[in-house]
C-alpha cells in the first residue's frame, strides 16, 4: 500500500523535518498552482515521472520554470535513448501517485529502488523547496537540506543536472 500523506507528514515530522503545509484546491499544472502562490515562499517545482528505452524509470523535479529537453535529457540523466512520460498505471504502480500529484516525495513509495530520482541543480541552491505531499491538494515546503534527507533516508541519493531557466521567462 502506498503511503498517505498523513503518513508522509508524519515521516517527516519523526525524522525532525520541518515542513510548511499549504492546503488549497487541487491543481494537475504548474499554471494552475499560479492564483495560490502568494500563499507560498520558496521555489516552486515541477515534476516529470519518464521512462527510457530500456525502461528504466526517472523522477525529474525541477524548478517550475525550467526548460527540460525531453530529446535531448537522457544525454545529462545517463539514460538509454530519448524519454518518455510513464503511464498514469506505470506511475501508480511504482510510485503510489497519480498525475498531476507527483512529487519528489513519491520515492517513498518506490521500496524496490527502481526509480532513478533526478534533481534540478537549482533546488538545492539554498532556498526552500514546494512539492506535493502526495496528492495535488496541498503543498509542503521544506528546507534543501531536509529534502536531501529524505530522499536518501528513502535510498534514492539524487542525480543532481543542471536544468537550464530560460532567460526570457519562457518554460518548456
Amino acid at each position: 500500500m502506498p503511503v498517505t500523506p498523513d503518513e508522509l507528514c508524519a515521516r517527516l515530522a519523526a525524522s525532525g523535518i520541518a515542513f510548511h503545509r499549504t492546503d488549497h484546491p487541487a491543481v494537475f499544472t504548474v499554471a494552475e498552482t499560479a492564483p495560490h502562490r502568494d500563499l507560498m515562499i520558496g521555489l516552486q517545482t515541477k515534476n516529470l515521472f519518464l521512462k527510457d528505452k530500456k525502461g528504466r524509470l526517472f523522477l525529474v523535479s525541477a524548478r517550475s520554470d525550467a526548460r527540460i529537453d525531453l530529446k535531448r535529457l537522457h544525454e545529462r540523466i545517463g539514460a538509454s535513448g530519448r524519454l518518455s512520460f510513464g503511464s498514469a498505471e506505470l506511475l501508480l504502480e511504482k510510485l503510489g501517485v497519480t498525475p498531476g500529484s507527483v512529487t519528489a516525495f513519491a520515492v517513498v513509495n518506490d521500496r524496490a529502488g527502481e526509480v532513478t530520482m533526478v534533481l534540478d541543480a537549482q533546488l538545492v541552491t539554498g532556498e526552500e523547496v514546494n512539492f506535493h505531499p502526495l496528492v495535488n491538494t496541498a503543498t509542503l515546503r521544506v528546507r534543501r537540506d531536509d529534502l536531501l534527507a529524505f530522499l536518501r533516508g528513502t535510498g534514492h541519493e539524487p542525480l543532481i543536472v543542471d536544468l537550464p531557466v530560460p532567460a526570457d521567462g519562457q518554460s518548456g
